[in-house]
């Protein structure tokens, strides 16, 4: 018995070894990582049969998986590491972030975001040389942000996902044969990672699990790492998911080894990986094919029956320019598992531009809100498509993301982030349950305002709203609002959509000139977002109908023209408010609806407003009071200083009466 113990603690240290001896580290975890010396975090964890198992099908989660001591790196060091990996995504259709083996001067990564950042960098400091970072990702999705060169590769990047050099996954079999590889096959590969500090190059090898490793790398790299990497530093794993783009990636060996070659992994000690579904499946059907043999004539008829009722109820429009946008289309029968076959239920609900159904991603706990949009004509289709994909790149806290598309029929189906707390109209209408603070409403405006700073002037492009209103406000968990269906109106420029007005937008929110010429500009975003202020201020709609006409933005001026602006707050506010900051909203909201478009402040600087960077100008006296839908200061030649002060942002000047001549003055007292 004592000598059956010894032999076993001898084969134990014999596949788990770590030595540190001055600047030689090495180690190698051949029989699972029950005892490894890793420090982890995220959604990485060790299997009961020993896999390192980096991340799991949940959406947006990161994993890391160190060496817990660090490794010394000298400049003529020279390191060797291979591992056995397999990447098991979620949908084999959408692929999956992957994984990366990473040389760190950390091992934790607070900062860092999921998806296509791969838990170890963020916006801000993609490239930054001050990360060190040495990384091989693994990616099996293109991510055209990243330069990504195809949706399967393997890639060498220095302090950011730019790969200094990628190639598509494969091995070289021998020099006249190349062999390509599926990185999200779900079948386990190895990877060699060498470095000659003496040549100062470093090359990368794949192969299949059951191959010797190839003779000629699959990349080389000439570089000085010693000019990146800091001393000392950690090695190891790192991975995460995106929405959709998720799965399962595992590390079932590794070895490390420094100034020498890793020692070789025996593929037979190896822990073995979850079976994959398609296994099952394939030994089921050769025990119940002579079964299914005595049914088939009987079941052919239904059969096929059943195989046209599939084929037409999921059926979807693909043409093949849509093959270049990939993980932004959506299969239909998806979105129909997500929200349970679009019942009442699920019904979020209802406007100009479709209907709108709660879901949730099949496989996980994630939640989407899926709208449902008529698009009988095809016209146009192409370009609309082509933007909703860009717009599917827009990142800020203050909008809703649209995560993609699908086509079917008479239908596009848009899919969205799910916002728990619905639309800001509804706890301001109506009688609303449940109503918000000040704090609350004013942060909401400040959000919106500076979502729509971001698509007026921060993006890459320009991206006009058109329909800035309370209902296309959603809310967070946290009641953060963000601005939702942006690029929608884009669908009606060929028609009318009969809810709204033959212009596209929401009456009440229109700019004057929108109606005379039909075009949305940044500024007829601006006089919307002054119809929203004063309907998050008041509580009231911009126009409602009743005996008589009630214009929302006449009475605020009426009241503000006696010197009564604030009480055009809206009663539910109680007292727990500040005067200075609905009075700034108030008037603010007059500002933006300046029926003359050259006078409306642009959107960088009504954030300046809000946040109190730059004073509000003092609004000079009218001649007359405020006709159609938006009110007129006067003539453009009494206000030269109104355009002096709202057309630059490098020019800040107040407005005041002694700006305004003395006989405009005593014609409007």
């Amino acid at each position: 018995m004592f000598v059956k113990l010894v032999m076993a603690l001898a084969v134990l240290l014999a596949t788990t070894m770590v030595q540190v001896s001055g600047a030689d580290t090495s180690f190698i975890f051949n029989h699972g990582f029950q005892s490894a010396n890793l420090t982890m975090d995220g959604i990485s964890i060790i299997t009961p049969n020993g896999l390192l198992q980096l991340n799991n099908e949940t959406g947006r989660q990161m994993g890391h998986a160190f060496y817990s001591n660090p490794v010394v790196f000298t400049n003529t060091s020279s390191f060797s590491t291979t591992f056995v990996f397999a990447i098991r995504p979620l949908y084999s259709t959408l692929g999956s972030p992957g994984m990366a083996f990473v040389i760190s001067p950390k091992y934790a990564f607070p900062d860092a975001q999921p998806y296509q950042y791969f838990g170890l960098f963020n916006k801000t400091n993609l490239g930054d040389p001050k990360n060190h970072v040495l990384a091989v990702e693994l990616d099996a999705i293109q991510n055209m942000d990243v330069g990504d060169i195809d949706g399967n590769h393997v890639g060498i990047d220095i302090n950011g996902l730019n790969s200094t050099k990628a190639a598509s996954a494969g091995y070289h079999v021998n020099r006249f044969q190349y062999q390509n590889l599926s990185l999200s096959s779900g079948l386990p590969m190895q990877v060699w990672v060498d470095y000659d500090g003496g040549k100062k190059q470093i090359s990368v090898t794949l192969a299949p699990i059951n191959v010797n490793k190839p003779e000629i790398p699959l990349l080389t790299l000439s570089k000085d790492l010693s000019q990146i990497l800091t001393n000392p530093s950690y090695v190891g794993f790192s991975s995460s998911n995106g929405l959709l783009t998720a799965g399962s990636n595992y590390v079932l060996g590794w070895s490390f080894q420094i100034n020498g070659e890793a020692q070789t992994l025996d593929a037979s000690r190896l822990p073995k990986l979850p079976r994959l579904e398609g296994k099952k499946q394939s030994m089921i059907l050769p025990i119940g094919l002579p079964l299914l043999s005595l049914f088939l004539i009987v079941l052919t008829s239904l059969s096929i029956a059943y195989y046209i009722y599939r084929k037409r109820k999921f059926s979807e429009v693909v043409e093949e320019w849509e093959q270049d946008y990939g993980p932004h289309r959506f299969k239909y029968k998806d979105l129909y598992i997500a929200t349970k076959g679009f019942r009442e239920r699920e019904l979020l609900g209802s406007g100009g531009f479709g209907r709108v159904y709660k879901g949730t991603v099949p496989g996980s706990n994630v939640e989407i809100a899926v709208k449902k949009v008529s698009h009988e004509s095809r016209q146009g289709m192409r370009e609309f498509i082509a933007e909703i994909v860009s717009i599917g790149r827009l990142r800020h806290r203050n909008l809703v993301s649209l995560l993609g598309y699908c086509r079917r029929k008479g239908e596009l189906l848009l899919v969205y982030d799910f916002m728990p707390n619905g639309s800001l109209d509804k706890y301001l209408h109506n009688q609303p349950r449940v109503t918000l603070n000040w704090m609350q409403r004013f942060k909401i405006i400040k959000g919106i305002a500076s979502g729509l700073c971001y698509l007026h002037e921060e993006w890459e492009q320009v991206v006009v709203h058109r329909d800035i209103k309370a209902s296309n406000v959603l809310l967070d968990s946290e009641f953060n609002g963000r601005l939702g269906d942006f690029g929608l109106a884009r669908l009606y420029d060929h028609g009318s959509d009969p809810a709204t007005t033959h212009v596209v937008g929401t009456l009440g929110y229109l700019a004057p000139e929108n109606t005379r010429t039909g075009k949305a500009t940044t500024k007829s975003d601006v006089f919307a977002f002054g119809a929203f202020l004063l309907e998050v201020a008041c509580g009231k709609r911009p126009i409602e109908r009743g005996r008589e006409e009630f214009i929302l933005v006449d009475w605020v001026y009426g009241l503000w023209k006696r010197g009564e602006i604030n009480e055009a707050r809206d009663p539910n506010l109680g007292a727990e408010y500040k005067a200075e900051e609905v009075e700034l909203v108030l008037k603010l909201g007059l500002m933006c609806s300046n029926s003359k478009a050259e006078y409306r402040p642009s959107m960088r600087r009504v954030v300046q407003y809000l946040n109190m960077e730059v004073p509000l100008p003092v609004l000079p006296l009218p001649l007359s009071s405020p006709s159609g839908f938006g009110f007129t200061y006067g003539s453009q030649q009494d206000f030269a200083d109104i355009q002096m002060s709202l057309g630059s942002s490098s020019m800040d000047g107040y407005f005041s009466r002694t700006s305004i001549p003395e006989s405009i003055l005593s014609e409007g007292r």
